[in-house]
């Protein structure tokens, strides 16, 4: 069985036992967390009404790689460079019923 779940504006197809990297939960490390199912299959049975409850145990909180932003205009001399780390939260899926 599997389930398709939102979070952070992005959507995730899950199993139990499947490790997720997902945005930055406000959460502490070993919380348990419940995910509203969007769709959830079963062989032949797929379920939309939401009925199904995905719930996940935070792992871990983690820094992404870092990401350059270059901005360039040329013949003014016009050079500037940012940089970003994206946060995000490692969740186990435990259970989907």
């Amino acid at each position: 069985m599997y389930a398709i779940i939102k979070t952070g504006g992005k959507q995730y197809r899950v199993n139990e036992g499947d490790v997720i990297r997902v945005e930055k939960l406000a959460l502490e490390k070993g919380a348990t967390i419940e995910f509203v199912s969007l769709l959830a299959a079963e062989g032949a049975t797929v379920t939309t009404d939401g009925k199904v409850k995905v719930t996940g145990e935070v792992l871990a909180h983690n820094k992404g790689t870092k990401i350059y932003i270059d901005k360039y205009k040329s013949g003014i001399q016009y050079r500037r460079r940012n940089g970003h780390r994206q946060l995000h939260t490692d969740v186990k899926i435990t259970s989907v019923k």
